[in-house]
């Protein structure tokens, strides 16, 4: 996001970035309704966004299978590939978009400027309900304890939000896809996650009923994800202003 006043982009600064990318799955429209939540939030005036855009970095790729989009696919790309199985070798023809994103990823990665914080992929769940994030599991049990520390606080921010479904694995199946890839490539100051939103609803805490998803609520989801980095790295004294209200940890 080209905010060149941010200290963080003058050149020489060092760089904390957050990377997202989206509909990696072209069927699974409710990420791209999140992921327009994260960018419009970031890019607005709301005085969270503005000490968000002076401390972080964000790079946002809104749309990984843009040919599998246009051709109405649930799930694979032009070419007939899944391209959530594929970040470990990439083709730059076969799957040009994972190619570009890896590429920029190891980049930054070895960038001795670059802190690559969080890498967050976004997609939608067919069977599950509100919204959960996939983590990855690791030896080190003070590294697994930390990669908890998000999806707590999106748990306190977002009231559509599961703490409790969400599940760090390493299943062999999932090895191909950003999430898994990343988190073995990336040191232990990355975290690496796939946030996955319901297709159909949410069950606010004590309630008996489903609440439908709307657009409107899926970007709201957006926005507190964009919301939990200021929690996340104790920025809260910067804000200027008051702030809404935030919703309760259930």
């Amino acid at each position: 996001l080209p905010f060149c006043a941010a200290a963080n982009l003058r050149p020489g600064a060092e760089q904390k970035v957050v990377f997202i990318t989206a509909r990696v799955h072209p069927g699974e429209t409710p990420s791209s309704f999140v992921c327009q939540g994260i960018i419009d939030f970031l890019v607005s005036h709301h005085p969270i966004a503005k000490v968000l855009r002076d401390h972080l970095v964000f790079k946002i790729a809104p749309m990984l299978n843009p040919d599998g989009v246009y051709l109405g696919n649930y799930r694979c790309s032009l070419m007939g590939f899944d391209l959530n199985r594929h970040w470990a070798n990439p083709s730059p023809w076969a799957h040009p978009t994972l190619h570009g994103v890896k590429e920029l990823i190891i980049d930054m990665y070895n960038n001795p400027k670059i802190n690559l914080e969080f890498y967050i992929d976004i997609h939608a769940h067919s069977t599950m309900m509100n919204g959960f994030m996939y983590g990855n599991i690791f030896e080190d049990e003070e590294r697994f304890q930390r990669q908890a520390v998000f999806p707590k606080l999106l748990c306190q921010n977002a009231e559509d939000f599961s703490y409790s479904s969400t599940s760090f694995n390493r299943d062999a199946v999932k090895a191909g896809t950003g999430r898994r890839f990343l988190g073995g490539l990336l040191n232990d100051t990355s975290y690496c996650y796939t946030l996955e939103v319901s297709f159909y609803s949410y069950i606010l805490g004590g309630a008996a009923s489903a609440v439908p998803y709307t657009e409107e609520a899926y970007m709201k989801l957006g926005r507190n994800v964009a919301r939990t980095f200021l929690d996340y790295y104790r920025l809260n004294s910067l804000v200027e202003g008051p702030l809404a209200p935030t919703p309760k940890p259930r």
